[in-house]
């Protein structure tokens, strides 16, 4: 199935409240769980997450990490000011955290010892974005860990893949997830992006019915 695009920004209120108030506490929780994995001796440090939509990831890890700072960054102002609401909830973390609007590709202003994404590759036009700024913004040795959909292999697959996940979702979560899927890499399309962009150490797995996973650490 070929790749079709979707818009690159959730940044109507309505639509980033309705994605905010979805349960995705499945694939964010392993989200954790494969850093945690993959980075046992992580633990101190800065970390940026890169399209951090809500901020649910960015806030989790900063809870999980507490000598680490987190940078949640997005293009979507509607989905910072809920980022920002979520961090005002809690004020302990609030020396820790940060939320900051800005689209990929960028420099880095400072290199940080941890990149993460989750969901944020499929919106881009040019994928070349994401990892160019993952090059950017992880120092040498850096931990990379980017998770996203993988794109089935027919219409019927991907209708069968949001029935199952989101069949009780608000229709227009339902009708986002199915243009996900379909704006979405093949692994393979994601490890030749990696070669291309000087990142082929990183590995490329498939990690759920709808997500692969990318990890390593970034060049000496």
């Amino acid at each position: 199935m070929q790749r079709t695009l979707e818009p690159e920004l959730m940044d109507d209120a309505w639509q980033a409240q309705a994605y905010a108030s979805a349960d995705f506490s499945e694939p964010n929780t392993a989200f954790l769980q494969h850093f945690t994995g993959r980075f046992p001796d992580f633990g101190t440090g800065s970390v940026v997450d890169l399209g951090c939509g809500p901020g649910d990831i960015a806030l989790r890890l900063a809870r999980l990490f507490p000598r680490c700072a987190v940078t949640g960054i997005d293009g979507s102002g509607a989905m910072l000011a809920l980022a920002r609401r979520a961090l005002a909830r809690e004020p302990g973390l609030a020396d820790r955290v940060r939320f900051e609007q800005a689209m990929l590709p960028l420099a880095a202003a400072r290199k940080h010892d941890a990149v993460i994404s989750n969901s944020l590759l499929h919106h881009l036009p040019d994928p070349s974005a994401l990892w160019s700024t993952v090059c950017a913004m992880g120092r040498p040795g850096a931990a990379v860990l980017v998770m996203d959909l993988a794109r089935p292999e027919s219409d019927a697959a991907a209708r069968a893949i949001v029935q199952r996940h989101a069949g009780a979702e608000p229709e227009v979560l339902r009708q986002d997830f199915y243009n996900s899927l379909l704006a979405a890499f093949e692994p393979d399309e994601v490890a030749g992006q990696l070669r291309v962009a000087g990142l082929a150490a990183l590995q490329v797995a498939t990690v759920s019915d709808r997500h692969f996973l990318v990890s390593g650490q970034l060049p000496a």
